[in-house]
């Protein structure tokens, strides 16, 4: 059973940090994984995805420069650096995994999610 399981969220003020982990198990991944976010009242969208094989990561245009994705492979675990955190960026973050590899924005290629993590950041 694979399992991904958000942790790190929580409330902190404009210009702070926070690092989310999302720790996987059940399979061994060899796509993208990634970071989407969702606020009240609006829909999900895309914020980071790292491919665990290359390395190589994409990030949404808001969050380049104050963002950064990496991984423990030993761990299974991904982590989401956040610095310079905004306001406009409080949403529930949830982590997210492909099986095979497809572009890294589109949720449609992640069959597998976790449960999500709040994060609020006030001004």
């Amino acid at each position: 059973q694979v399992q991904l399981v958000e942790s790190g969220g929580g409330l902190v003020q404009a210009g702070d940090s926070l690092r989310l982990s999302c720790a996987a198990s059940g399979r061994t991944f060899s796509s993208y994984m990634g970071w989407f976010r969702q606020a009240p009242g609006k829909e999900r969208e895309f914020v980071t995805a790292l491919h665990w094989i290359s390395g190589d990561t994409c990030y949404r245009d808001s969050v380049k420069g104050r963002f950064t994705m990496s991984r423990d492979k030993g761990k299974n675990t991904m982590y989401l650096r956040m610095n310079s955190l905004k306001p406009e960026d409080t949403a529930v973050y949830f982590c997210a995994a492909q099986i095979s590899t497809y572009q890294c924005e589109s949720e449609d290629y992640y069959p597998y999610w976790g449960q999500g993590t709040q994060v609020t950041v006030s001004s």
